[in-house]
């Protein structure tokens, strides 16, 4: 009788660090989950496109959106790697409609790109892809981007390369902030959609976490032309 009694305290305690032990490890599985969860976000409806930039069939059944910002480094690698596999895979297939949206993360040279885009995609929509590209073209490299460079001069010297872009108008529209009201358009856009960070993408209401999954952006359209 002695020996039982003295051997019930260390089963108890074995009893308690083994529950403590398997509450730990079923922590431990669910953390792990959670954090191999997908992030993204969805939402009721995807942005309106209507006006904005646009790329593809009008039609095409899948809307891909990009809220991006010229002066971002990230944005112009996204349109460097993940844009033209887009654009082949399910663009030009006419699966897939692409547009863009501005962000103004930061200051005044966001503004003053996303002012001159707005302005060409007006004046010349035909040019507007081209010109959106070469202005990503000029981006210092990486460890420099927060330096001055995308100035009303930058972005005159690159219209200059299109011929049908009317310089003068382009400077005039710079001088007036005529196209502001698109550009405070997308503003409401980037609140509305509680855009973080560029690139964010879209495919039609679900935002990405990572915009450089193209897997997970494959997915996500696959996904939405199967009705699903």
């Amino acid at each position: 009788m002695k020996n039982k009694k003295n051997n019930s305290p260390f089963k108890a305690m074995v009893i308690v660090t083994l529950v403590v032990i398997l509450g730990l490890v079923a922590l431990a599985v669910m953390n792990n989950n959670d954090s191999n969860s997908s992030h993204d976000l969805s939402f009721e409806k995807q942005p309106p496109v209507e006006g904005q930039p646009l790329i593809g069939d009008v039609n095409a059944p899948v809307t891909v959106v990009e809220f991006g910002d010229f002066k971002c480094p990230a944005c112009k690698v996204w349109g460097e790697t993940i844009f033209p596999q887009l654009i082949a895979d399910y663009v030009e297939p006419g699966k897939v409609k692409f547009a863009y949206i501005n962000v103004l993360f930061h200051g005044e040279e966001s503004k003053t790109g996303s002012l001159a885009a707005e302005h060409v995609f007006k004046q010349s929509p035909e040019d507007y892809w081209a010109f959106h590209k070469e202005i990503f073209n000029h981006q210092p490299p990486t460890q420099n981007h927060d330096d001055l460079w995308l100035t009303k001069d930058k972005v005159i010297e690159v219209a200059s390369n299109y011929p049908k872009i009317d310089i003068n108008q382009l400077k005039e529209s710079l001088e007036k902030e005529t196209e502001i009201a698109e550009v405070e358009k997308d503003m409401v856009l980037v609140k509305e959609y509680k855009v973080q960070l560029t690139p964010s993408i879209m495919v039609n209401g679900t935002m990405l976490e990572d915009p450089f999954d193209y897997e997970k952006i494959k997915s996500l359209i696959e996904k939405e032309l199967q009705g699903k």
